[in-house]
């Protein structure tokens, strides 16, 4: 199912309120068989030797245990349910919007302003599961050539969104289309492997299913857990 900018709050609304009535059920419907198969039992006993009383207060305290973590059970179940439908809603607010995500490509295009000045522009970005002294980006171009080469310094755990004005080192102007870029980040003078390339996505439409809640982009469809940052 596609969700699109309307949301569709009162269906999800009804299918958890179906969700907690039929855990309900299902607990009432366990405590009616126990009860029977122990009144049966009760029934059919032999009045010679009728059930001790610590059997009896046995399988009343199983009564109660399983009675207790079907109720758990139930609860866990609705609060997963509430939060889907929280994370669905979440997500709705996100079409429209850029997202980063993993990846290294970047697509640089050009603007012009009322004024008639034209300017190009290129968002991407980095994240950092540790902190680095140093952090190098390279740009290429399509043949693998490097066009701009830029850098962070002590940079903190963290995401960190780029902008490419579109300037080469050479201190021209690349040509719009698609580059991609790699990350290198050093800490003590060694490499960490834990920083992340970024690029942009648009958020066209949310999706839900039993997979979960996914984002359908510009780059193809990914889940919330793998937005770095909204912009």
């Amino acid at each position: 199912m596609t969700i699109s900018a309307v949301s569709d709050t009162p269906k999800t609304s009804t299918v958890a309120s179906a969700a907690s009535t039929v855990a309900k059920d299902s607990v009432e419907a366990d405590q009616d068989k126990f009860m029977k198969l122990l009144v049966t039992q009760l029934k059919n006993q032999d009045p010679l030797n009728p059930m001790d009383n610590a059997a009896m207060t046995s399988q009343l305290a199983q009564l109660s245990t399983v009675t207790g973590i079907n109720k758990v059970n139930a609860t866990l179940e609705s609060l997963r349910t509430d939060q889907a439908n929280a994370q669905s809603l979440t997500a709705t607010n996100l079409i429209g919007k850029g997202v980063l995500v993993a990846g290294k490509g970047i697509e640089l295009s050009s603007s012009t302003d009322s004024s008639g000045k034209t300017t190009s522009s290129s968002v991407f970005g980095v994240d950092l599961a540790s902190a680095a002294e140093s952090v190098s980006i390279t740009i290429q171009d399509g043949a693998g050539k490097t066009v701009r080469t830029l850098s962070l310094k002590n940079s903190e755990v963290g995401t960190y969104p780029i902008t490419w004005d579109g300037k080469t080192d050479a201190g021209g102007k690349a040509a719009d289309g698609n580059y991609t870029f790699s990350v290198k980040a050093v800490s003590n003078g060694k490499t960490l492997s834990d920083a992340t390339a970024l690029q942009l996505a648009s958020v066209a439409s949310v999706s839900t299913g039993s997979g979960g809640v996914k984002l359908n982009t510009s780059l193809g469809q990914f889940a919330m857990s793998a937005v770095k940052e909204v912009l």
